[in-house]
C-alpha cells in the first residue's frame, strides 16, 4: 500500500488507467479461453521485455536485484519459453517493440526508471498470481515448469515497495518526470499485451 498524496500514490493511479489484470488478454488467459498459440506468441515476444528489466534496477542503484533479474529472464527463458516450444527472439509484434524501446530510453536515467519499473513490478505479484493460477487450472497439458517463472514474482512485495520508497524520496524537481515514466510504461505495458492479443481475436472472429 502507498500513502496518499505521494508520487508512488499519484503513480498508482497511472497504473490503475491501464491495470494489466483487466486487460482481455491476461482476462482470457484466467478464465482458460487464451489459445495456447498466444501463450506461445508472449512468451516469446514478451521475453525481450524481461530481459531488459535488470538494466532498469541498475540504473537505480540495486546491482544485487538486476543480477536476481538476470537469473529471472534466464528462467523464462528456460521453463516458460521451452516449455511451449518457442525461443525468446528480439520481437516482430510492434507494440512489443515499442514496449522494449520505451525500456531502453527510460531505464537509462535513474529518476525515469523508477518510474518505469514500478509501473511494471507494483503490478507483477498480483498479474503473476493470476497467471500461475490460469496456468495450473486451464493449462494441464503444458509442463508444469511454465508455471515457474511465475511462481517466483507472486509474493514479490519487496521490489514494488523499494521503488515507491524511492519515487517518494526524489527531490520535487525531479517527480514530473518520473511520474510521466510510470505513466508511459503503463500504456505500453498495456499496448504490447493488446498487440499480441490482436491476431488471436481476428483468427477466432473469422473461424
Amino acid at each position: 500500500m502507498t500513502t496518499p498524496d505521494t508520487l508512488a500514490a499519484r503513480c498508482d493511479t497511472h497504473i490503475a488507467a491501464h491495470s494489466l489484470l483487466q486487460h482481455p488478454f491476461y482476462q482470457a488467459w484466467s478464465d482458460g479461453t487464451l489459445p495456447v498459440a498466444a501463450l506461445t506468441d508472449y512468451a516469446r515476444e514478451y521475453g525481450a521485455f524481461i530481459g531488459r528489466i535488470a538494466d532498469g534496477w541498475r540504473t537505480v542503484g540495486e546491482p544485487d536485484i538486476a543480477a536476481v533479474e538476470i537469473g529471472h529472464a534466464r528462467v523464462w527463458a528456460t521453463t516458460f519459453a521451452d516449455g511451449l516450444g518457442t525461443a525468446v527472439t528480439a520481437p516482430e509484434v510492434r507494440a512489443v517493440q515499442a514496449l522494449c524501446a520505451t525500456a531502453d530510453a527510460l531505464f537509462t536515467d535513474r529518476v525515469t526508471a523508477l518510474g518505469a519499473l514500478y509501473a511494471f513490478e507494483a503490478q507483477q505479484p498480483a498479474t503473476a498470481r493470476s497467471k500461475r493460477a490460469g496456468l495450473a487450472t486451464h493449462y494441464s497439458a503444458l509442463p508444469a515448469s511454465c508455471e515457474t517463472y511465475f511462481r517466483l514474482h507472486e509474493d514479490d512485495d519487496h521490489e514494488p515497495a523499494l521503488l515507491a520508497a524511492g519515487l517518494n524520496a526524489l527531490p520535487a524537481e525531479d517527480m514530473a518526470r518520473a511520474e510521466a515514466a510510470c505513466a508511459q510504461m503503463s500504456v505500453a505495458l498495456w499496448d504490447a499485451l493488446s498487440g499480441l492479443h490482436a491476431p488471436h481475436v481476428a483468427a477466432r472472429m473469422t473461424s
